[in-house]
């Protein structure tokens, strides 16, 4: 069974983390990224073409998300690189409220940023990533007991082990039933 995006629904700053596998980058590419931008749909503003200067900026956030992760999750202080990092990309693609009429819905508030595509999508990744950095239950957050991932996740259940049950829960019983009956 493969799964190329286990954990998509999880928190948009996991999902992001989510997406350095222990084998593979999978968003290492202009085609990969719009896939997974895809996967997204409706959790960020839609990119129209997906290019390599996009692909460098979620691959910036990333690697300023996992240090900053990693250090609050245990209780210390974020890298400041990786903070400097994260305050650029927002400050990049600052937002804007927007009011807004349409004759149906009536008076609505939006969130704008008027920016290029790549600096967008770094500065709504970043937002993502400082909203889970400054979650209560950042603490909760957890990698995945497979031997073999490195996946994150934030477990609705305390009793969650694997990121994806069916796989890497599955794997690890059934290692354990051929060890038992070696």
């Amino acid at each position: 069974m493969t799964v190329t995006f286990p954990l998509t629904g999880e928190h948009l700053a996991l999902d992001l983390l989510n997406t350095r596998t222990a084998q593979d980058d999978l968003v290492a590419d202009p085609s990969a990224l719009a896939d997974w931008l895809a996967a997204q749909a409706g959790r960020l503003t839609p990119v129209a073409a997906v290019g390599p200067a996009e692909v460098a900026a979620v691959a910036g956030v990333r690697e300023a998300a996992r240090p900053a992760l990693e250090a609050v999750r245990s209780g210390g202080r974020p890298p400041a690189g990786a903070l400097r990092a994260l305050n650029a990309a927002l400050a990049a693609a600052p937002v804007r409220r927007e009011l807004l009429w349409g004759a149906e819905t009536g008076l609505a508030a939006a969130s704008r940023r008027d920016a290029e595509p790549p600096l967008r999508l770094a500065a709504e990744l970043a937002e993502a990533v400082a909203a889970l950095l400054t979650d209560a239950r950042v603490a909760s957050v957890r990698a995945c007991e497979a031997e073999d991932c490195v996946l994150l996740f934030l477990p609705a259940h305390p009793r969650r082990r694997w990121c994806v049950a069916a796989v890497c829960g599955n794997r690890a019983r059934v290692a354990r039933y051929y060890a038992r009956h070696k």
